[in-house]
C-alpha cells in the first residue's frame, strides 16, 4: 500500500522552529520529486518547497526562502522540512506529495501522484 505519513507539526511561537517529517511506504522516494504543500483556512494551497528525485535540486516559495530547508534521506525513505523563524502566516496543514516528474510541475503546477493527510502547524503567541 502506497502512503505518506507526515509528523512533526504542533504549536509554536513566532520565531520558533519545527521539523516536519514525511515517511513514505510502498514506493521508493528517490524515483520521485517530493514536495511540501500547505493549506491555510481561506487561502489557496501553496507549494512551499520541493526537492527533485535524483539531482537534489530544490525549489522554495518566496514566502519561505531563507527560513525553510528541505532535505531527503533516501535510505530512510523520508523527506524533511526544517522550518525556522516561523511567522503567524506559516500556520496551516502541511502535507507532502510526490510526482514522478519534474520538480516545478509538482511545486508550481501542483500535479501530484501521491499525497499524505498532513500535519498541522500553528504559529501563535
Amino acid at each position: 500500500q502506497l502512503q505518506f505519513v507526515e509528523s512533526g507539526g504542533g504549536l509554536v511561537q513566532p520565531g520558533g522552529s519545527l521539523r516536519l517529517s514525511c515517511a513514505a511506504s510502498g514506493f521508493t522516494l528517490d524515483d520521485y520529486a517530493i514536495g511540501w504543500f500547505r493549506q491555510a483556512p481561506g487561502k489557496e494551497r501553496e507549494g512551499v518547497s520541493c526537492i527533485s528525485g535524483s539531482e537534489n535540486s530544490t525549489y522554495y516559495a518566496d514566502s519561505v526562502k531563507g527560513r525553510f530547508t528541505i532535505s531527503r534521506d533516501n535510505a530512510k525513505n523520508t523527506v524533511y522540512l526544517q522550518m525556522n523563524s516561523l511567522k503567524f502566516e506559516d500556520t496551516g496543514v502541511y502535507y507532502c506529495a510526490a510526482l514522478r516528474g519534474l520538480l516545478l510541475r509538482l511545486c508550481v503546477s501542483g500535479v501530484m501522484d501521491y499525497w499524505g493527510k498532513g500535519t498541522r502547524v500553528t504559529v501563535s503567541s
